[in-house]
């Protein structure tokens, strides 16, 4: 097998490993521990942590201690909340998830680097042009990746099913949920009760021995990058530590970073609705907790086949097409999702808003991703350190508002959101094609060199 493709695979499954056990755990938070809203103070801590470490931590350790390096060492964060979740209270899902916020920066924005590394110099090799093979790249991470969602929900599901049939839920609970809900953050009803605590340790459990298999894996079998940059031409010497601590900051002189950052805080803003309200408000609401993983595992794997399939057909279609087919999806969702009234006897319904959300989220995982790793070509780490910060500002802004915001506000946000993403990439978009020295074919790296340097003067 080709080395920079079996590297991406090692990659892809490593966080297959690590994210079946997290995200499972986050789409249960908010039902799980609703007690006092301690499911979502944690989300919501979690990804400030990620928000602090965004601003930082990634530019400099990744080049201190390599991809490989940052990515074990953010994993073990991973691992540290899993743990923390088995005697969960204020005082151990807070510290871990601050932990663990630490280190999801670092982790994602290594991923990202590695990736687009891997994909332009393939490309070199090959002579073809960086941008497809990092858009292949991506598109092929992401389909094993969003398929960690099936495989966590599916065990959450498995679990959980042993629990005992709920009573009938009262007409009074139903009449509150979906996007009239404006209490069950903080409440207890019958739905979300907490399974037995035997079935709780057996979910923990075996989502604590996924990610230290994830651990153990990139440890073994994954190349580390600096062993190709040695290949290609020797290691550059260190800048000072200043510089690349604040190269995160200075790269907001590109004003394309400046409209473009909506596209993170707006994907982070729908994944938080979507594994924080709909799951809760929606789904336990109406069905109960029991549903959460199967109806999430539709969500992922919609996720997962469009991510590869985005990768294929944006050779083709350009980027431009997939960004208006994913704002289109999920502005039809969150109209509907205004409208609707859940009740337990609309079962499919549940899964047709899932499914269509992954659809859409598809589109920002692997679009977004590759945008910025094609147009910010010479300051991956910095761009991407950029793009984990709109999105952890995104997730914050979700979970810090979900415990004393309706519903149905939330989704007016989603909305308002949606429109000025939309509309600031599309400026980009038109600066880009009306450009005469500059067309719109970011993956040509010497374009982008070109850019970087007007930016600098």
């Amino acid at each position: 097998m080709e080395r920079s493709l079996r590297n991406v695979l090692v990659v892809s499954f490593g966080f297959l490993l690590l994210f079946t056990a997290y995200g499972g755990l986050q789409s249960l938070q908010s039902s799980l521990y609703s007690e006092e809203g301690l499911g979502v103070t944690a989300l919501s801590t979690l990804y400030g942590g990620m928000l602090l470490s965004s601003m930082f931590l990634p530019p400099l350790l990744i080049q201190r201690l390599g991809c490989k390096g940052t990515i074990l060492l953010s994993m073990c964060g991973y691992v540290a909340f899993s743990v923390g979740n088995f005697f969960a209270s204020w005082y151990t899902l807070i510290p871990t998830s601050i932990l663990l916020g630490l280190g999801a920066a670092p982790l994602w924005s290594a991923q990202c680097t590695y990736l687009t590394v891997m994909g332009n110099t393939h490309a070199e090799k090959v002579g073809k042009r960086g941008k497809d093979v990092v858009n292949q790249y991506f598109g092929i991470f992401f389909l094993i990746f969003q398929s960690s969602g099936v495989w966590g929900n599916l065990i959450s599901s498995l679990v959980f099913g042993q629990t005992p049939s709920q009573e009938t839920i009262p007409e009074e609970q139903l009449a509150s949920c979906g996007a009239s809900d404006c209490v069950m953050a903080t409440a207890t009803t019958n739905s979300t009760q907490r399974p037995s605590q035997q079935l709780v340790y057996t979910l923990l459990g075996i989502y604590t021995g996924s990610g230290v298999l994830a651990v153990l894996m990139i440890a073994a079998f994954l190349e580390p990058i600096r062993d190709v940059q040695r290949q290609s031409g020797g290691e550059k010497q260190s800048p000072p530590f200043w510089s690349t601590l604040l190269s995160t900051f200075k790269l907001y002189r590109d004003k394309r970073l400046c409209l473009l950052i909506l596209l993170p805080l707006y994907s982070g803003l729908q994944q938080g609705f979507l594994s924080g309200e709909y799951t809760r408000s929606y789904v336990t609401c109406a069905l109960g907790i029991r549903f959460v993983g199967y109806v999430m595992i539709c969500f992922s794997a919609a996720d997962a086949l469009c991510s590869v399939l985005y990768g294929k057909v944006s050779q083709y279609t350009g980027r431009a097409a997939l960004y208006v087919l994913g704002a289109v999806t999920q502005l039809s969702c969150m109209i509907a999702l205004l409208l609707w009234r859940p009740r337990a006897d609309q079962l499919v319904v549940f899964f047709v808003f899932s499914g269509l959300w992954g659809v859409a989220d598809a589109v920002w995982q692997t679009q977004n991703n590759a945008l910025y790793g094609v147009l910010f070509e010479k300051s991956k780490e910095a761009a991407f350190a950029n793009y984990r910060l709109g999105e952890a500002l995104g997730f914050v802004a979700a979970f810090g508002y979900s415990t004393f915001l309706c519903v149905h506000v939330k989704l007016y946000i989603l909305l308002g959101v949606l429109s000025l993403t939309m509309a600031a990439y599309g400026i980009v978009e038109c600066v880009e094609s009306k450009s005469t020295t500059r067309p719109w074919d970011p993956g040509q790296a010497n374009l982008t060199e070109d850019k970087e340097a007007q930016t600098k003067m």
